[in-house]
């Protein structure tokens, strides 16, 4: 197990990352506004958390995440949230996403991010109503190439290992910055 993260503080974030995230935490864990509930994170959620914004805001989908219900940051780097009525056609007509191979037996529809062999988004939405959503990293991205599919089964369905946040963070070339450099750990 590596070294304890930094945790870090609403406060301190960059302007930035406090722009993306303001209005998304405010219920999380109990917690009436993103402040306490950023605040009230372990740091691993905290750093998982800033890597899903900045992805997704790089593909332009974060504008409909509306709140966010879960994340982890050990034992897979993942988030649950409530989206917009347009994330669906969003991620279907976006050209990074494919629902090839993406759909599990317990969800209503799913989709893999194409075109990174490593760190791919992975975003399944759980059969029932709502506008509930579910979205993590694979290590190793089942579309990339045969080598990295096997790589990918072998580590995650074999081995059940899934990465952390920090093995996330290397793989999308991060060397400890979020937001402009400003947030590491």
């Amino acid at each position: 197990m590596s070294a304890a993260a930094e945790s870090l503080s609403w406060d301190a974030l960059p302007p930035p990352a406090r722009a993306a995230l303001a209005g998304r935490l405010a219920g999380l864990y109990g917690h009436d506004g993103d402040a306490a509930a950023f605040d009230s994170l372990a740091a691993d959620k905290q750093h998982a958390l800033l890597l899903f914004a900045e992805r997704l805001g790089e593909l332009g989908l974060w504008g409909s995440v509306v709140r966010v219900a879960n994340v982890y940051g050990e034992g897979g780097v993942g988030l649950e949230f409530e989206a917009a009525a347009d994330f669906s056609p969003a991620l279907g007509a976006h050209p990074r996403f494919t629902r090839r191979f993406a759909r599990h037996g317990d969800c209503a529809e799913g989709f893999l991010e194409k075109g990174r062999a490593r760190a791919a988004l992975h975003i399944l939405r759980p059969a029932g109503p709502g506008r509930r959503w579910a979205a993590h990293f694979d290590l190793h991205s089942p579309l990339a190439s045969p080598a990295s599919a096997l790589r990918h089964l072998y580590a995650e369905r074999l081995r059940g290992r899934t990465p952390d946040w920090r093995e996330i963070r290397s793989a999308l070339g991060r060397a400890g910055e979020g937001f402009g450099g400003v947030v590491s750990g």
